[in-house]
């Protein structure tokens, strides 16, 4: 889809549909949209009074022009109460506007600005809130399909609209936006993909080609070198499987310190079985998807480092698929993470912490200042929170409150955990330093508890995104499939950091 950002008035571009907007409760329609509407000859405010247009959150309703606009077609889009407009509100109403629009086989679109300067939304936040609706709202991932009916229309070009003085802006809303976007649709592709397309390899890989196309530094550590490492939670979830795993290490230096300012980390189990403690059948095949920390943590730095802060961010990427064979591990094993702690194995389908152990402690080793890490790590998280909110869980309040805030920014909520010194006693073993299950009770926080016992006292916060990282509907710019979450919070949280300088 191609982005551009042009001056005038929008009742006289053309395209094969323009959107306008209406509020609720307003009984007339205003601004952009009434200028629209006089072109029309008052057909807007007809419909507005037949209620027919009531400008509920979402609402679209198509009038044609008949030769009275340039556009063939005119959309209108409801925004809810105006004192309740929010930039996520402004993204989720122009995905839905533009799948609308898309289904009736519409390939160019203009809109106005939507929020710009209402509600304290910035142009810049307005343009970029409205091409991540137009991107996320609007992917999809057919890539495996060969009939041509299968395959949706495309929208060709999206022009947003706006005065002379607000150009500058806009456009570096839509910059900011195309590359945000551009990186979440990236780990959805990721996630998507059935998992003999993306492998531990197909991941290092993936990295390799991110670090050559965005100036990174990369190193994947290989199975002798992990051995050296000591990384025996990689190295034991890996026994059951042929494919061998991966360690991914990416640099993005933009500040003056050679060490870390943050250390992204993600979950990469490229399939899940369980292991020796097999999952059931039912939607085993989204199993492919429980490297979506992964996938978040390489689209994270492909933004990143188009966007260029100033600030040293490191992403980590154990990767491995977990599967059971003669070799695989058992319940009852004992392993030694790269920090020196043993791990006794209660369920070998908790593996995703037996790998984080060892990525955390290498995060530590390298000097992070921060951490950050983002996992499909719990089934208990998606029970407590469903798919709406991650859970967060961390050690630092303020860190904590940073990524709550940043998910706020993204529209990717987040909901903080309790990590009281309590729950650890459930991760209490008789044979080891610590048992990868805690029993049934808290899952997620006793989880969370195990990872904590290798960052020792660097700030640091771990999300939770088993309930956020798939969804089976279209909801706002979220699509049927992988999510992309948390890609835009963790850009987000690493700009602002950059912004107000790491301490």
């Amino acid at each position: 889809m191609e982005i551009k950002v042009i001056t005038g008035d929008i009742a006289g571009i053309e395209a094969d549909a323009i959107i306008v907007n209406h509020f609720e409760g307003m009984a007339s329609p205003e601004g952009e949209t009434a200028a629209v509407d006089r072109a029309l000859d008052g057909a807007i405010s007809q419909l507005i009074k037949r209620g027919e247009i009531k400008g509920k959150k979402n609402e679209i309703t198509m009038v044609h022009s008949f030769g009275k606009l340039p556009a063939a077609r005119v959309a209108v889009v409801g925004l809810g109460k105006p004192s309740e407009l929010s930039v996520s509100k402004v993204r989720g109403a122009v995905a839905e506007a533009c799948r609308w629009l898309r289904a009736r086989e519409i390939s160019t679109i203009a809109t106005v600005a939507q929020g710009a300067n209402i509600n304290d939304i910035s142009p810049v936040d307005a343009a970029q809130a409205i091409v991540e609706g137009a991107l996320l709202g609007t992917y999809t991932f057919r890539r495996h399909m060969t009939k041509e009916e299968d395959k949706p229309g495309e929208i060709k070009q999206l022009s947003i609209v706006g005065a002379d003085g607000l150009k500058a802006q806009l456009e570096a809303g839509v910059n900011r936006g195309q590359i945000t976007s551009e990186a979440t649709n990236l780990a959805r592709d990721m996630v998507n993909e059935p998992a003999n397309y993306m492998t531990p390899t197909d991941m290092a890989e993936m990295a390799t080609k991110l670090a050559k196309s965005h100036g990174m530094e990369i190193t994947v550590i290989d199975l002798e070198q992990m051995k050296e490492l000591g990384m025996g939670g990689l190295l034991g979830v890996s026994q059951g499987s042929r494919q061998p795993p991966k360690f991914i290490v990416l640099n993005y230096r933009g500040g003056a310190s050679k060490e870390p300012d943050i250390a992204l980390v993600g979950k990469g189990i490229t399939f899940d079985s369980g292991g020796i403690s097999i999952k059931p059948s039912e939607k085993l095949e989204e199993m492919k998807g429980d490297m979506a920390g992964g996938a978040a943590v390489m689209g994270a730095m492909s933004a990143i480092a188009r966007l260029k802060p100033k600030i040293n961010a490191m992403a980590l990427i154990p990767a491995t698929e977990n599967l059971p064979d003669g070799n695989a591990l058992k319940p009852g094993d004992v392993l030694t993470a790269m920090n020196g702690k043993t791990m006794e194995i209660i369920s070998t389908d908790a593996e995703g912490r037996l790998i984080l152990a060892d990525a955390l402690s290498y995060a530590r080793k390298q000097g992070a200042k921060k951490i950050v890490d983002a996992a499909t790590l719990t089934g208990a998280c998606r029970i407590a929170l469903g798919d709406i909110c991650t859970g967060a869980f961390g050690n630092n309040q303020e860190l904590v409150d940073r990524v709550i805030a940043a998910g706020r920014e993204a529209g990717e909520l987040i909901w903080q955990m309790p990590m009281y010194d309590e729950y650890a006693e459930q991760n209490k073993s008789d044979v080891a330093d610590i048992k990868n299950v805690g029993g049934r009770l808290a899952g997620a926080i006793t989880a969370a508890k195990f990872l904590a016992e290798f960052v020792n006292d660097a700030p640091w916060v771990h999300l939770d995104i088993a309930g956020t990282s798939l969804t089976d509907k279209e909801r706002g710019h979220q699509i049927k499939g992988a999510t992309g979450v948390p890609v835009r919070t963790l850009v987000n949280l690493v700009i602002s950091l950059a912004q107000e300088g790491t301490k």
